[in-house]
């Protein structure tokens, strides 16, 4: 079975972003998957990197070296979060900022453009949440933070994207509506890895 890492990247706790991670894991480990979850509410860390020079960072708070064991642990991660401002919450920004280091996540390496990918052999899914109904999302904002989050961050550090789903709108949303994205949920889960 898979060790399946699942982070509820929503700032605030109790989101709905928590009840999504909740069903997903819930399902995993039904499947016989070992499933870890970090919220990234009850992370305490300074999200600013703080320097310009990879060298100079500051060291991982505790929550941080976790997050990061966890990273190294797993072999297929779950970023679940909201879609604010056509991007990731600050907090999970900077969390990426914080852990996906040089020489930890990736190498510089001389002569060639792009670094080395140092956490290989690893997949990824992403589960967003949002109010800008998909179609608005892809066709007219050009769904820039998927790109973002799959091109520039996962597959930038190794990880190889395996779907990136949009739960909307949730702004007006009925119950209805939000069983069936927790429903939706439940089943990646029970896909997982």
């Amino acid at each position: 079975m898979t060790r399946i890492l699942i982070l509820d990247g929503n700032p605030a706790k109790g989101s709905f972003c928590g009840a999504l991670a909740g069903e997903y894991a819930r399902e995993a480990e039904a499947e016989g998957h070992e499933v870890r979850t970090r919220h990234l509410s009850e992370m305490d860390f300074n999200p600013d990197y703080g320097t310009s020079d990879f060298d100079k960072g500051p060291k991982l708070e505790p929550d941080l070296r976790d997050f990061w064991d966890d990273v190294t642990w797993c072999e297929h991660v779950v970023i679940v979060h909201p879609l604010w401002w056509g991007g990731h919450p600050a907090k999970l920004k900077g969390l990426f900022d914080r852990v996906l280091l040089s020489g930890k996540a990736f190498r510089y390496v001389e002569g060639k453009a792009l670094p080395e990918k140092l956490l290989t052999g690893r997949t990824a899914q992403v589960l967003v949440t949002a109010d800008t109904p998909g179609w608005i999302f892809r066709w007219i904002y050009g769904a820039g933070i998927r790109k973002q989050t799959e091109k520039q961050i996962l597959s930038f550090c190794g990880f190889k994207p395996k779907g990136y789903h949009v739960f909307s709108p949730l702004h007006g949303s009925k119950e209805a509506d939000r069983s069936k994205m927790l429903s939706r949920a439940a089943g990646l889960g029970k896909k997982a890895a």
